[in-house]
């Protein structure tokens, strides 16, 4: 049981991240709490600042909780991003409807609650304490104009808070609350906003949800051919959630979550990385030429128009550069440090124009290319050809080496973009250097058992060399990929858990966390390889690592049962549906072919 007793101070503290809900609408997201509390939103854009800090040690938080004893629980309505906060009491049951406005504004966010009593009267305490700069600027200027609306400011961000007429500003500044009573099937409506710009006509409530609700429908397709269409559909869903208007999607909402506790893997994930950003668009060009299939085109298209060969890892949503790494001053996600901003911009990661092509690719074969794509695709291979022999950050961003999978993926994106025929009229020439690409790495990185290995000096296995054969690198019956797929189940996975590498001597749950992405890899993979059986089992025990809100961050602890690292893990996502759709149909014979 859960409560809170009179006069206590808002919020419960961080919570296990398996417990955390998502309300998203592609230019931010929040994280809503058991508790009903809203502790990380930051506005107006996912790497603005956050204007709800709590999450990692700042101030700022929204609540909204049941004023006696609850047990909570919480559902989304399907296809959408539409949360219920749903608490049983000790009278009756009681559910907060939480979103954020959808198709979302760049510059204002438009929070919607809307509680509602079930079955008995209900009683609600509600805080809300927006706080800028992570919580270094408070609410202030706060007054009510005759309609009952609530304006105030925080930092350079312009509040408004409506439906909260009765509302008063605590004595000690800086938060409103607000004690509510409903009458047995009575609804009120909170409508909280924040922008960077003037606001508008004060929104109505109804026309915000009759809206949002629609927009959903109409983003989200039904999936139903996929395994598990539910989490197949809500796997999309997140991933349209996470995806703004020029079509970047974000790692994560997050930032600073630890993979593993005081460790010093925790970083800042609110920027699109343009391998996740591939790996999206090609599980859902899996499904079928559907939208955010164009969106991550014309994403990874302007970013190969403006930077060609000097193509980042990672931008802003809006294509800009991502800011460097720094500590903000707060205390952290228990376990973690309190971090914005990213290192990966000085990186070069070479297996991402092979992952651009293998997304050009997938797009023309739905007809989706257009002559911005051909001319991003041919810039890409370019790349390739001018710059494989130089040692890369690779998948998992380390010190710069010749890696494998790096090289092996840009022959599989060199060949399946010259069976497109996107790279021009001579498509002999890409697929002649693919296979310099892979004969240079079967001279320097095979293994003396006959496996890839993951680099020149470096004999180990890695969870990475899977996917250049799932890709069309070289052919799935090829005597190296079954054995780089043998040894790795024999050295690198736990009970169907999968791990990237080994970091030291430890067992493999010691080091970190199972790495789920990794886990629908194997399923690909078993799946290519005709092992059905096994390829059903790994994609069944790696869809069970969420928490109740069907959520997946980028570790599980086996262990604890715990999700670890930032949330939700974009790519977790992409490979999830991608072997719900794959795992319903056998494998085509063309590598190259959805």
């Amino acid at each position: 049981m859960s409560g809170a007793a009179a006069g206590d101070p808002p919020g419960h503290g961080p919570q296990p991240l398996r417990d955390y809900a998502l309300i998203a609408d592609g230019e931010r997201g929040a994280l809503v709490d058991p508790h009903g509390g809203i502790s990380w939103l930051c506005a107006p854009r996912w790497d603005s600042d956050a204007v709800f800090a709590e999450l990692i040690g700042g101030s700022g938080r929204y609540q909204v909780t049941p004023a006696g004893r609850f047990v909570h629980g919480g559902f989304y309505e399907d296809g959408s991003l539409v949360w219920h906060s749903r608490w049983v009491t000790e009278d009756g049951i009681v559910e907060c409807h939480e979103a954020l406005a959808f198709p979302g504004d760049p510059h204002r966010a438009v929070l919607l609650r809307r509680i509602v009593a079930e079955e008995a009267p209900a009683r609600l305490r509600v805080a809300l304490e927006p706080a800028a700069g992570f919580g270094e600027s408070p609410l202030r200027e706060a007054r009510r104009d005759p309609d009952g609306v609530w304006h105030a400011r925080a930092g350079d961000l312009e509040v408004r808070w409506s439906g909260a007429a009765g509302a008063r500003l605590h004595p000690g500044g800086g938060r409103w609350e607000l004690d509510l009573t409903l009458p047995a099937g009575g609804r009120h409506d909170l409508v909280l906003e924040v922008s960077d710009r003037p606001l508008p006509a004060v929104p109505d409530a109804e026309a915000a949800w009759r809206e949002t609700r629609a927009a959903w429908r109409r983003e989200v397709p039904e999936l139903a051919g996929a395994l598990a269409p539910r989490d197949a559909r809500h796997a999309y869903t997140v991933m349209r959630g996470l995806t703004g208007t020029a079509g970047g999607m974000v790692a994560a909402a997050t930032t600073s979550l630890p993979e593993r506790a005081r460790e010093g893997r925790n970083y800042d994930y609110r920027y699109v990385w343009i391998r996740d950003q591939c790996y999206a668009g090609q599980a859902v060009a899996a499904a079928g030429p559907l939208p955010l299939l164009d969106d991550a085109v014309r994403y990874v298209t302007a970013r190969l128009d403006e930077d060609g060969p000097r193509l980042a890892p990672a931008y802003t949503v809006d294509g800009r550069t991502i800011p460097d790494q720094r500590p903000l001053g707060l205390p952290g996600y228990p376990g973690g440090f309190d971090l914005i901003g990213n290192q990966v911009t000085g990186q070069f990661q070479l297996d991402a124009f092979g992952e651009c092509l293998l997304l050009l690719a997938a797009a023309a074969r739905h007809d989706r290319l257009d002559g911005d794509g051909r001319r991003a695709a041919r810039t890409a291979a370019e790349a390739i050809a001018a710059r494989w022999r130089e040692p890369d950050a690779g998948v998992w961003e380390l010190a710069p080496r010749n890696w494998t999978h790096s090289r092996l993926t840009c022959a599989a994106g060199l060949r399946a973009a010259a069976a497109a025929g996107v790279l021009g009229a001579r498509p002999e020439e890409w697929t002649a250097l693919a296979g310099t690409l892979v004969a240079e790495a079967a001279r320097t990185s095979v293994h003396p058992s006959g496996r890839w290995q993951r680099a020149p000096d470096d004999p180990r296995h890695d969870a990475a060399l899977l996917l250049p054969v799932i890709r069309g690198a070289v052919p799935a019956e090829d005597p190296r990929s079954r054995e780089t797929l043998r040894s790795f189940l024999a050295e690198l996975t736990d009970e169907h858990f999968a791990y990237r590498f080994r970091h030291d001597g430890r067992p493999l749950g010691e080091a970190e966390g199972a790495f789920v992405l990794c886990g629908f890899v194997v399923a690909l993979a078993e799946h290519q390889q005709g092992h059905e059986r096994s390829a059903l089992r790994w994609f069944e025990r790696n869809r069970s690592c969420c928490g109740p809100p069907g959520l997946w961050s980028e570790e599980y602890d086996i262990l604890q049962r715990q999700l670890r690292g930032n949330l939700p893990q974009a790519f977790v996502h992409a490979l999830l549906l991608e072997s719900a759709i794959r795992l319903a149909e056998p494998w085509p014979a063309d590598p190259a072919s959805d």
